[in-house]
């Protein structure tokens, strides 16, 4: 009799706890649900930014580049442009020589 008493209020302690119902899951998980979407809202957005953002820093990348190229040429130019006045100055300097010994 003790063993079935015992049963009895084992069975009644299990189920005094009660299941969860649907209604009540609903009402735990809706406000997750809806910060959840606000916070795939906000990383979709953010992802937006990020490529728009990588994009202006390709294209910076390229117009660097080019002007770096544009650099390179014109201190290509440069140069040469120094060598011929060195050698025009050469010459200037031995026509000089030349006209002192007349």
């Amino acid at each position: 009799m003790k063993k079935l008493i015992l049963l009895v209020v084992a069975v009644l302690f299990v189920f005094s706890f009660g299941c969860a119902t649907k209604d009540y899951v609903k009402q735990q998980i809706d406000p997750l649900a809806d910060r959840i979407s606000k916070l795939e809202a906000k990383t979709t957005q953010i992802d937006g930014k990020a490529a728009d953002a990588a994009k202006a820093a390709a294209e910076a990348k390229k117009m660097a580049q080019d002007c770096c190229d544009k650099a390179d040429a014109a201190a290509k130019r440069a140069e040469a442009a120094a060598a011929r006045a060195e050698a025009a100055a050469e010459k200037s300097a031995k026509a000089f020589a030349l006209g002192q010994k007349k």
